[in-house]
């Protein structure tokens, strides 16, 4: 019974932080061809990690029976600019300071689950401290991460990003 007492303390925990001002936060927008997307993605400083929550809408409904899963990463860039054919490349690729296989890559997140246009995840890690993402990009892709094809992960385009800031 104890360890359960205090593993719910823990989440009650995490929950009560998602309603205090984030430590950093990147504000998503979508591309060109992805107009209708946006949201934001927060961090806050935990003991145990980085408490990761992302809220965004505006996406696609696929068909019946088509994934619907996004890969979800930060990348090393510090700029959600680009060129015609990449609306996002000075995003650049995932963040990945120890040289890892992906997706053991620090900026390997869980691929987002969109229902009905939106997406709504909270997670945390502990792949990297708020001190180490803040000037990164968070990328947004068109398919799902197969979290094995390398460098990473064959997730399509870069569909959506955001530019991580520090709020506190």
């Amino acid at each position: 019974m104890y360890k359960r007492e205090r593993d719910e303390n823990i989440l009650i925990e995490y929950l009560e932080e998602l309603f205090e001002e984030p430590q950093a936060q990147a504000m998503i927008k979508g591309s060109d061809a992805y107009s209708g997307i946006n949201g934001r993605v927060t961090f806050y400083a935990t003991p145990k990690g980085v408490l990761v929550g992302v809220e965004a809408v505006g996406f696609p409904q696929k068909a019946a029976c088509e994934s619907e899963f996004l890969g979800f990463h930060i990348h090393e860039g510090a700029s959600c600019t680009g060129n015609a054919s990449d609306p996002f490349a000075n995003a650049g690729t995932h963040y990945n300071p120890g040289n890892c296989a992906h997706p053991a890559h620090a900026g390997d997140l869980p691929v987002l689950l969109v229902n009905k246009g939106q997406v709504f995840m909270v997670f945390l890690t502990d792949n990297f401290a708020i001190r180490d993402i803040v000037g990164k990009t968070v990328v947004i892709h068109s398919m799902a991460d197969d979290y094995m094809s390398q460098p990473a992960g064959n997730s399509g385009s870069k569909i959506a990003c955001g530019e991580i800031v520090r709020v506190r």
